[in-house]
């Protein structure tokens, strides 16, 4: 504005410049939506955008306290348990899942809650078993989980060893000069030559055999028998053949020189003496080898003594002498396994290494074998030539058979001595047998978790339902196809199911991760099925193969009747199975099958009416 512009009148300037104060000329409600548009709409937009903001944020801070006190104002009071009476819901496979509305289902496998008196303690753990634990279908795929079947495997005992070859001290001979003389003619001179038995090795010239020969002649001559015998004799004592004495006698010639001839095939090992030489009588000439078997010395740790023989003795021919299977390889023919025998265990430990050692023979035809090598020893000793197997095994069967004996005694009073112990006797004879086989019952090495005070074998009840179970194990052996198993001395039965491959995975997860807590039931604290990939993490188990495996685990005898039942008397609703393996009771001598533990009560409260909707059941699934 310029000097020269007049200036508005002091009331105009001020409603043209504004002010907290609405326009003149309003009427009251016209001033009040002024102010209603002045601080709402206009003034405090922006801060109104900054505190829905702040409001978000602290919201998302507090999201965890928020759903805490949403809990805890919703959570039923304690006095409610009172109120609903004297019963409470619960799943029979996550016992500590406890409702008092009977139409809830269990949050972790859907399952309808079953009834019991309030406040019953959950059920322990059976003796043996370490801990349950059941996983979703989508955390058995992506831990992996493979199961197999126990069952009777041919196994072996292996002991793996380094050994040196050496010569057979059976087939070492000493060819010696047995009269004295001069050796005019060596047919062989080179030292590890071949030689064939009764080949010719050297002449020797010898007044005493000049002289022998012709004592003979004159014998005959002059028919002094006893001269003649005696001559005769001598001859044969140097060396020379019956043959060679006959031909004597015929020509009537004196032979000069004594022709040494070898005692068997094989290679000369030594030479000790040269053409032309005089020798003494004993005087030794060569040392002649049979290469066509040698000997592996090889050490055993004291931890495998155990398992090898007490042999006897070392002669060839002992009746208590045992063998056992041998395969060893060498560097020289890495690909190539020779096979022979262990022949001997010397009776002394080497008290530097520890090691005792073990004599085994190998056949050498074709002389690949050469003494001063290495070779890989691996001895295989089969079930029934293990003594402290046997031993255990015999202990491990008389206490089950003492066990079993008990049971049938206090579930059957009334049967006699000789039916009780026949199953036992029978049991055992059936393993001994089996154990002659060279059969065990046994389960695979990556099954087996091993503690360092227990061993620990999961084992699967039901589809994704697992608990461990301590068991007891034998000497880590070889089964087919070179696969690690360990007999089963006790915990495991034949036809159960375990788990081979993602074992350590389960049993770290309910060990180390808080979150599984929830999935324990009963307890606070591999050839096998393998599962889909499209599998989800809200999938539930196939009802119809948890039945089928339920079933499964009963006698065929039981299954039958229980397929024929089909559906719990108690809980009519449900499958047998598919709760978990059908309970079987004896009501009036008539077998009837429950859905789970806690539907016996009710049957045992009336026992008419329970056989009467047995029948029904039997009748309607016809």
């Amino acid at each position: 504005m310029t000097q020269d512009t007049p200036r508005p009148p002091a009331g105009d300037r001020m409603d043209s410049e504004g002010g907290l104060r609405a326009p003149p000329g309003l009427s009251f409600w016209g001033k009040a939506w002024w102010w209603f548009h002045f601080l709402i709409l206009v003034k405090l937009a922006r801060l109104r955008f900054i505190a829905i903001l702040v409001i978000i944020g602290l919201v998302l801070v507090k999201w965890s306290t928020l759903v805490a006190y949403y809990e805890r104002w919703t959570r039923p009071a304690p006095t409610e348990h009172a109120a609903a009476g004297d019963f409470e819901y619960f799943c029979p496979m996550h016992p500590a899942i406890v409702r008092d509305n009977p139409h809830e289902k269990c949050p972790i496998c859907f399952m309808p809650l079953s009834k019991r008196k309030l406040g019953t303690p959950p059920e322990p753990l059976p003796a043996g078993v370490v801990n349950r634990v059941q996983l979703s279908p989508y955390r058995v795929v992506l831990a992996g989980v493979q199961t197999w079947r126990v069952a009777h495997v041919p196994l072996t005992k292996e002991i793996v060893t380094v050994g040196f070859i050496e010569f057979n001290e059976r087939g070492m001979k000493t060819v010696s000069a047995r009269v004295k003389g001069r050796l005019d003619q060596l047919f062989v001179n080179e030292t590890g030559q071949l030689v064939h038995a009764a080949a010719p090795l050297a002449s020797l010239y010898s007044p005493e055999l000049i002289v022998t020969a012709q004592n003979l002649l004159d014998a005959r001559r002059s028919s002094n028998m006893q001269l003649l015998e005696v001559s005769r004799n001598r001859l044969e004592l140097w060396g020379i053949q019956k043959d060679q004495i006959d031909d004597i006698l015929r020509t009537g010639k004196t032979p000069t020189h004594l022709t040494i001839r070898s005692p068997m095939d094989g290679h000369v090992l030594k030479k000790y003496v040269k053409e032309g030489q005089y020798v003494e009588e004993g005087s030794p000439l060569y040392d002649v080898v049979d290469l066509s078997t040698v000997w592996v010395q090889g050490q055993v740790y004291e931890d495998d003594m155990s398992f090898l023989p007490v042999h006897a003795g070392s002669h060839p021919g002992s009746e208590e002498k045992q063998t056992l299977p041998v395969q060893a390889t060498t560097r020289a023919f890495p690909n190539e396994i020779f096979t022979g025998n262990l022949t001997f265990v010397y009776p002394h430990v080497d008290q530097e290494t520890r090691t005792v050692v073990v004599r085994i023979e190998l056949p050498n035809p074709e002389h690949k074998l050469r003494p001063g090598t290495s070779a890989t020893v691996t001895i295989r000793i089969p079930p029934a030539k293990q003594a402290l197997l046997q031993a255990t095994l015999a202990n491990a069967w008389a206490k089950e058979a003492a066990i079993d004996l008990l049971g049938r005694a206090l579930a059957a009073p009334g049967a006699t001595a000789a039916f009780a112990g026949l199953a036992p006797a029978l049991t055992a004879t059936v393993e001994a047998a089996l154990l002659q086989r060279g059969l065990l019952l046994a389960v695979p090495e990556t099954a087996v978790i091993d503690t360092g005070t227990q061993k620990v074998v999961y084992r699967e009840t039901l589809p994704g339902e697992y608990e461990g179970v301590q068991v007891t194990l034998g000497p880590r052996m070889v089964g087919p196809e070179n696969v690690r198993y360990y007999p089963v001395l006790g915990g495991l039965a034949a036809g159960e199911r375990v788990v081979t491959s993602g074992s350590f995975l389960i049993d770290a997860e309910t060990r180390l991760n808080p979150a599984v807590g929830s999935t324990y039931f009963g307890s606070s604290g591999s050839s096998g099925a393998k599962a889909s990939s499209a599998v989800r993490p809200s999938t539930p188990t196939d009802p119809e193969i948890k039945i089928q495996v339920a079933l499964a685990q009963l006698s065929e005898a039981d299954r039958r009747l229980a397929q024929q039942q089909l559906f719990c008397p108690i809980q009519t609703d449900k499958k047998l199975g598919s709760m978990d393996v059908p309970v079987k009771l004896m009501i009036e001598g008539q077998p009837v099958f429950l859905c789970c533990k806690g539907c016996q009560s009710d049957a045992l409260a009336n026992p008419k009416e329970t056989l009467a909707r047995v029948e029904k059941l039997k009748k309607a699934h016809k």
